[in-house]
């Protein structure tokens, strides 16, 4: 079984007696369901964030209770259907389950000596250019007809600039001083 936390936004128009009805309601579902209540607390009229539906505020109950994690989706489809509640939110407070069951988040890593040994596969990786894409960084090669500039080590030639592109070519329309001279 599992703790959880329900928040009921009840509609404030609502008098005591179908207030009330409605969070026994609730607490009936739970039972039910095959579930225990810890705690019910009315926490009164208060004030939304922001409007929902025509609402400016609502009547908050806080609901305390443990039941199996199965049950709570039936809980919350009853919740949806009911006129009365504007918003709820089911929150897990604690695990009571066996620790088996629970799977770990990350695996443990076995030792320092994988690490060093994934990080070195990595530097690798990305030293070496993939065999399909282009390597931005190195220059094109250099044709035949062109002299080889003179390398020194651990400097690399800068590649060259593409030639820029005319005005006048790239657009059918005739430029401002065209139309000045026109």
């Amino acid at each position: 079984m599992r703790r959880y936390e329900l928040m009921l936004l009840l509609r404030p128009d609502l008098e005591d007696d179908k207030l009330q009805a409605a969070v026994e309601k609730v607490t009936r579902a739970i039972v039910n369901g095959g579930g225990s209540l810890s705690k019910v607390s009315p926490w009164g009229k208060r004030r939304l964030a922001y409007d929902i539906g025509r609402h400016r505020e609502a009547s908050y109950f806080l609901i305390h209770f443990d039941i199996e994690p199965a049950q709570v989706r039936e809980i919350e489809r009853g919740l949806l259907i009911s006129e009365e509640i504007l918003r709820h939110l089911v929150t897990v407070l604690e695990d009571r389950g066996p620790a088996e069951e629970v799977a770990p988040a990350v695996a443990p890593r076995a030792s320092a000596e994988a690490d060093d040994a994934d990080l070195a596969a990595e530097t690798d990786l990305e030293a070496a250019p993939s065999a399909g894409a282009p390597d931005e960084l190195t220059p094109p090669p250099a044709s035949e007809s062109e002299p080889e500039p003179e390398s020194q080590p651990g400097l690399e030639a800068a590649p060259e600039p593409e030639p820029e592109l005319v005005a006048a070519e790239a657009s059918p329309e005739p430029s401002d001083e065209e139309r000045a001279e026109a």
